[in-house]
């Protein structure tokens, strides 16, 4: 930890810090982003909505940090981080490997403390308990790793034609695809709280049938929208999918 930073301080970022916000909304990163790629939502979603996007380990300004490369105990310090900020209306959003951490801490909070976001946002992610059909990657060598990150078509080209940065960006990467691909779906009940799934159009990566299986995770309302674009949709429709998480959030007030 910085000296002198407090937890909220380390795992989130708010773009526009806003204490009178009726809701918060925090957000998780895809494998191998961070915090930033969250930064313009605060701009178009309504000031009663405080977007509170969280910092991982091994990003940003805590770059120097060791990334955890298993769910559970990254979802333990997440718990102990955001636990003081849960004490009004908070909802979650998660893409990829988010959408995991976002499913995970929503069960550890109902689990610790009996509570519940409002609505639970999860994207770009097959269902938890359906299996995995891919083969790992996390643990491939180096040549065959980034071609595989290549092709997943997420990390700039900036980044990929610098050799110096992307060695940088290895161990992180590695780390973060090491959470999803070892993650174990623990059974339990579904959460009684409105879930809505986002899929892309053109993602090779997760099947429409797969964004289904999410309906088996909750009690309450389920939704699944399909929205223009690869894998990565949530920047090339992210003005589509703000406005559908705006409107979720709204209905639910």
């Amino acid at each position: 930890m910085r000296a002198g930073a407090s937890l909220r301080e380390l795992w989130l970022i708010s773009p526009k810090p806003n204490p009178q916000a009726a809701l918060r909304l925090f957000c998780f990163p895809y494998a191998g982003g961070s915090a930033a790629i969250f930064r313009q939502w605060a701009e178009v979603l309504p000031p009663e909505i405080e977007v509170c996007p969280v910092q991982l380990p091994g990003r940003g300004a805590r770059l120097k940090e060791q990334p955890f490369t298993q769910l559970g105990p990254l979802i333990d310090s997440l718990v102990t981080a955001l636990r003081d900020q849960l004490h009004k209306p908070f909802a979650l959003f998660g893409h990829s490997m988010g959408a995991s951490i976002g499913f995970e801490f929503a069960r550890r909070v109902r689990e610790e403390y009996g509570l519940l976001p409002t609505h639970l946002f999860l994207s770009g992610r097959r269902a938890p308990h359906l299996p995995e059909s891919k083969p790992n990657v996390y643990d491939l060598p180096e040549a065959e790793f980034l071609q595989r990150v290549r092709s997943l078509n997420g990390t700039p080209r900036e980044v990929l034609e610098h050799p110096e940065l992307m060695q940088l960006m290895i161990p992180l990467l590695r780390a973060d695809f090491a959470i999803c691909e070892t993650y174990a779906y623990r059974p339990g009940p579904p959460l009684a709280c409105p879930l809505a799934v986002f899929g892309g159009l053109q993602d090779q990566e997760v099947r429409r049938e797969e964004l289904e299986g999410w309906r088996e995770q909750t009690s309450a309302s389920f939704t699944l929208h399909m929205l223009p674009g690869d894998h990565f949709f949530l920047h090339t429709s992210r003005h589509l999918l703000l406005e559908t998480i705006c409107q979720k959030l709204y209905a639910v007030r």
